[in-house]
């Protein structure tokens, strides 16, 4: 899918309007992604700051559909696990900057390649317009050849053991 498309829909998304999130970059070759949440009445706490579910919702997607798109389609990739630290209450401005290299990609291919699942993890600062650290986000993702591109060898064992 086109980058632009993809953060047009994302913008459009129920979700992140209602939250007031937006998608300000994803980069063509899917390697940044620039997000930003303003505080508004409908996405702030009891505290008058950052409701913590819209932190984290806005960082939610982007590293597995970052690495989808890196990747190709050969592979599996989705959601392992996620949480979050709330260092500072939320005031203002707040963005979340995702930066996938190659070298990360590749490497997370190259482990990959035997038909293993992979569990690389991410940790991303999401910061306020002054670049102090409001949160602390940690994702897995789940990345595995799908079936029909795994090696013979773990193809012929996944049928054994379906067999059983």
């Amino acid at each position: 899918m086109d980058a632009r498309l993809l953060r047009l829909g994302m913008c459009l998304w129920p979700p992140y309007l209602g939250a007031g999130i937006r998608v300000r970059r994803i980069a063509a070759d899917y390697g940044e992604v620039l997000v930003e949440m303003r505080l508004r009445v409908w996405n702030r706490n009891y505290f008058g700051t950052h409701f913590g579910g819209s932190l984290y919702s806005m960082t939610d997607p982007f590293f597995a559909l970052m690495l989808t798109h890196r990747l190709g389609p050969h592979y599996l990739v989705w959601d392992h696990s996620g949480g979050i630290e709330y260092l500072t209450p939320g005031r203002g401005l707040a963005r979340a900057h995702f930066v996938l290299d190659a070298a990360r990609v590749e490497a997370i291919r190259a482990q990959a390649a035997g038909g293993s699942k992979v569990l690389p993890e991410f940790t991303l600062e999401v910061k306020d317009r002054a670049g102090h650290v409001v949160a602390r986000v940690h994702k897995t993702i789940y990345v595995r050849l799908k079936k029909r591109y795994r090696p013979a060898a773990d193809a012929a064992q996944g049928a054994g053991a379906q067999a059983q």
